[in-house]
């Protein structure tokens, strides 16, 4: 999921600006035909990310684009992009047709997600009004600020712990068109110190008229926010509800079950949990028949028994 990059992106094949010293194609692709990706080394100094975008907005008309990832930059274990997002804020007036931003795509091999260092993201929307997609990948310094942003229709923070802060930030804000939500809400061990109390205003669905996706996993505390999603007013409106990623284990599951119904939904999504073969069968049985699509598949979950009666288990995505 985050070992490789994205081919396309917001339904656009992705094209990378060639980095300093690469070569150049003869003819760039027409500005929004693509979705273009900016990056440099992220363990090189031979050029900012800043220098790469100047070098890529003097070879493409920013007034086209519709989509940009921004790919490593200059040592992100240890370097903020406040350039970054000061190089973007500047160039508003230029990038009038943006409508996505990835921000931090960068495989683990540029740096571990837990390591990617951020700041706050208010500034992209406060300078993009316009914006209907924005992604961040890592979360160490990462700050959301509550925000009403008329826009935005998919949110996405994507972290092996994602800070409270953070969270209370996203449920506080006022996104009237946001119809996908998606947050990795991580473990504790990775900065992930956010609560069910800390998403309460999410599932209450208030200030979310137009949402129909909604995901919050990756979660140590999976088996909780299943509980509280069992009772939430938000799940009538949606269509897909997705608690996949996260330590969930019978108990949550069976929390879900006896809540309201789910059998509107067109997705369940569970997949990488530690239910147990008769649990993931019951889930199967109660809303397959109506049509949901159920995704209880455990993937990759791994647990590590101490031998103490302590047993380890670990989200899909940490370090």
């Amino acid at each position: 999921m985050i070992s490789s990059y994205q081919e396309t992106h917001f339904g656009l094949p992705v094209f990378d600006f060639p980095r300093k010293g690469e070569d150049v194609p003869a003819v760039y692709p027409e500005a929004g035909s693509v979705t273009w990706r900016v990056a440099v080394a992220s363990y090189d100094n031979e050029e900012t990310w800043a220098e790469a975008f100047e070098r890529f907005r003097a070879a493409v008309d920013l007034r086209g684009v519709v989509a940009l990832i921004v790919g490593a930059w200059e040592e992100p274990y240890d370097t903020s992009p406040r350039s970054v997002i000061d190089a973007l804020v500047r160039a508003g007036e230029e990038l009038t047709e943006l409508r996505s931003l990835f921000l931090g795509e960068m495989s683990s091999e540029e740096c571990e997600i837990s390591w990617i260092t951020h700041t706050s993201v208010n500034p992209l929307l406060e300078a993009f009004p316009r914006l209907r997609e924005l992604t961040v990948r890592g979360a160490s310094g990462l700050e959301f600020a509550p925000v009403r942003h008329e826009g935005l229709v998919r949110l996405r923070l994507e972290a092996g712990g994602l800070p409270r802060e953070v969270v209370q930030g996203v449920a506080g804000s006022d996104l009237p068109s946001l119809e996908e939500l998606d947050l990795w809400l991580g473990t504790s061990e990775y900065g992930g110190d956010g609560t069910v109390a800390d998403v309460a205003p999410i599932l209450s669905g208030a200030r979310l008229p137009a949402l129909r996706h909604l995901a919050l996993r990756n979660s140590e505390i999976q088996d909780e926010i299943a509980a509280a999603t069992a009772t939430a007013p938000v799940v009538a409106q949606l269509r897909v509800l997705d608690l996949s990623m996260g330590v969930l284990t019978d108990e949550g599951a069976a929390a879900l079950l006896s809540g309201q119904p789910l059998t509107h939904l067109a997705t369940l999504d569970l997949h990488h949990n530690y239910l147990g073969e008769e649990m993931r069968e019951r889930v199967r049985r109660a809303l397959g028949p109506a049509g949901v699509t159920v995704d209880v598949d455990q993937d990759d979950a791994e647990e590590y028994d101490q031998g103490d009666g302590d047993v380890w288990r670990y989200v899909a995505v940490s370090e």
